[in-house]
């Protein structure tokens, strides 16, 4: 078969020309793709080819949390790739060993081994091989709607989706309930959520389909991808506690939750305990692709006396780490923990208002600038819609706000809403104000 050397640009080409190849060319890998094409982004909005703006409630995936184009991540790569971009896997560069310093320097002690990667399911596979090493043991635990990521021993710690389809899953999974306030299973005397309750029945269940080899629980700080789901204060001090008692090692996927992003550089900072393997990504690197593993110096040392392998093409890749960096300093010199804090309490109080004003909003929760905002049919029996959330979304961006809304069975329509630590409270009302007439407009009729 002859295959064609010409290769024609698609500058200039129409948007109907656009979409005829992406639709031809592009292999769809979860939903639909937004129908804009997009030309450019700079702080809080993107633009569209056409002249469309739109403001960014998501930070791009979660991970613009110093905007689009921030000036300094804009100098640094352009200096950084000028001079060193990429090495052999085993080679070492100035930026790495700073950003995993600097790193250290920002978490409790004993956490001071890091090791540094590209995306979240990558770092979260390399703590979930740390661990099966280090314990001898292969069994993992996780929240029933968490989201790890999509590479093997992620996926297979991932509930929220994607579960079905695709063969066995990795040996020795399980998964616990999610401790949902709003949509308690477990309850007391009040009807409130009994999470101490939940979480002995959980490990009564864990325990009886155990093989005896159990090597840690992954979970998320705040559940993202689970519809903002913050588990209650004293919550994960007992989950800790579980692992002791059973020889597990406790790992954090703080991949959207940490470097600021709920008001404190790490979310679980407010339960007063320490990992025993952390995982970052998105906000790490700003919106390029950039993860760390971060671990105590006896497990990083057991593991490699036991010959720990996690040697991948774009292990300590000295441009991100240069980013890495970048984005420590812009953290730090902009204190932007504090700006997330009072970013949060402005947005909290909007929302809040929001709700009063449409009873098709159930819940409001989250910290700092992330927030969930969870839609329903009818507030008492809390009957979700999920096409009462696709018209609010579409309606939304038809106004010109970007936003992201998870959609799982059983627990209705909630808003992710995390927009840049760098945004302004003029772009947050304008973000709120889209949203209040979105809702408005979605439920007209009704």
């Amino acid at each position: 078969m002859a295959v064609s050397n010409n290769f024609p640009p698609s500058a200039g080409h129409s948007p109907a020309d656009f979409w005829a190849d992406a639709d031809a060319h592009l292999v769809r890998y979860g939903g639909g793709f937004t129908r804009e094409v997009v030309d450019r982004a700079a702080g809080s909005f993107v633009f569209t080819e056409d002249g469309r703006r739109i403001l960014d409630f998501t930070s791009g995936q979660m991970s613009a949390i110093l905007g689009h184009s921030h000036p300094a991540i804009v100098a640094t790569v352009q200096r950084q790739i000028a001079t060193l971009d990429h090495l052999y896997s085993g080679m070492l560069s100035r930026p790495v060993v700073d950003l995993a310093r600097r790193l250290a320097a920002t978490l409790p002690a004993p956490l001071e081994k890091v090791l540094l990667l590209t995306t979240g399911a990558e770092s979260n596979e390399a703590a979930i091989r740390m661990a099966k090493l280090v314990t001898g043991k292969h069994e993992i635990v996780s929240f029933a709607r968490s989201w790890h990521g999509m590479t093997q021993a992620a996926a297979s710690a991932t509930y929220s989706a994607g579960r079905k389809g695709y063969g066995p899953a990795a040996p020795g999974n399980f998964a616990i309930p999610v401790p949902n306030a709003y949509r308690p299973d477990f309850t007391d005397a009040d009807g409130a959520l009994d999470w101490r309750r939940q979480l002995d029945f959980a490990f009564d269940l864990i325990d009886a389909q155990s093989t005896g080899s159990l090597a840690a629980c992954l979970v998320e700080p705040i559940l993202s991808s689970g519809g903002i789901i913050e588990p209650p204060p004293g919550y994960f001090a007992a989950l800790r506690d579980k692992c002791r008692e059973r020889g597990m090692l406790l790992i954090l996927d703080e991949a959207q939750t940490g470097l600021c992003r709920t008001g404190t550089w790490y979310a679980f900072e407010r339960d007063g305990i320490v990992p025993d393997i952390l995982t970052l990504s998105k906000t790490l690197g700003a919106g390029l692709p950039l993860a760390a593993v971060v671990t105590s110096d006896e497990i990083e040392r057991e593991a490699y006396d036991r010959g720990f392998l996690f040697f991948t093409t774009h292990v300590s890749d000295p441009l991100v780490a240069a980013v890495g960096n970048t984005v420590l300093d812009v953290l730090t010199e902009e204190r932007l923990d504090e700006r997330a804090r009072s970013l949060g309490r402005f947005l909290r109080a909007g929302l809040t208002e929001i709700a009063g004003r449409h009873e098709v909003v159930g819940d409001i929760r989250g910290r700092g600038l992330l927030a969930g905002l969870e839609l329903v049919e009818d507030r008492a029996t809390k009957r979700s819609s999920d096409e009462l959330g696709a018209r609010v979304t579409r309606r939304c961006l038809e106004l010109g706000l970007h936003m992201n809304i998870v959609q799982l069975p059983g627990m209705g329509g909630v808003f992710r809403i995390a927009p840049p630590l760098t945004a302004t409270e003029d772009e947050l009302a304008l973000g709120l104000s889209i949203l209040d007439g979105a809702i408005g407009d979605a439920c007209a009729g009704r």
